[in-house]
């Protein structure tokens, strides 16, 4: 296995859950590439209710669109792996939840579907506060479809950490 191992997940996942309670903020997810993952992450933390909203896994173009207002132009014309369509995520995430604060992932966890444009590891991340200006950030990481997953749920979370402690979000 590469990546961070499920210890350091739950760690992650602990401190932004107290960040996220002491700011008085609750958390929705949209997640594409990892299905769902850093929902789980989130709930294995006992008392995430306190900070935790909902979680939406969309990863079909139409998922996208009905669930969280992803224009169909957006995806016809970036693709679904895009800073386009990851900032349209983020921001529908919000629109279609009660949270305050969301982190959105699309990516290409392999071991297909890359291209040249766009290889196996390239995630897009965005994280976005209710009223706020969206932040948008591409990775490229290494490792099979575990690995590339494992990473995109770390630095999710830990980019929202990162934003939160800077005052960006």
């Amino acid at each position: 296995m590469q990546g961070p191992s499920d210890e350091e997940l739950s760690a992650i996942a602990s401190k932004a859950g107290e960040r996220l309670r002491e700011a008085r903020l609750t958390l929705v997810t949209a997640e594409s590439c990892t299905g769902g993952w850093i929902a789980k992450v989130v709930t294995d933390i006992a008392g995430s209710s306190d900070w935790f909203d909902c979680g939406m896994a969309t990863y079909s173009y139409e998922a996208k669109q009905a669930m969280l207002g992803v224009r169909p132009e957006t995806l016809e014309y970036h693709g679904a792996v895009s800073r386009e369509t990851v900032l349209e995520m983020v921001a529908g995430a919000l629109v279609h939840s009660g949270a305050g604060i969301a982190v959105a992932v699309t990516g290409i966890a392999g071991p297909t579907g890359g291209t040249r444009e766009k290889p196996v590891g390239t995630v897009w991340i965005a994280w976005k506060r209710r009223g706020g200006y969206p932040l948008a950030e591409v990775f490229h990481f290494d490792g099979d479809r575990e690995a590339v997953r494992r990473q995109t749920v770390a630095a999710g979370l830990a980019g929202l950490l990162e934003r939160m402690a800077s005052g960006r979000l």
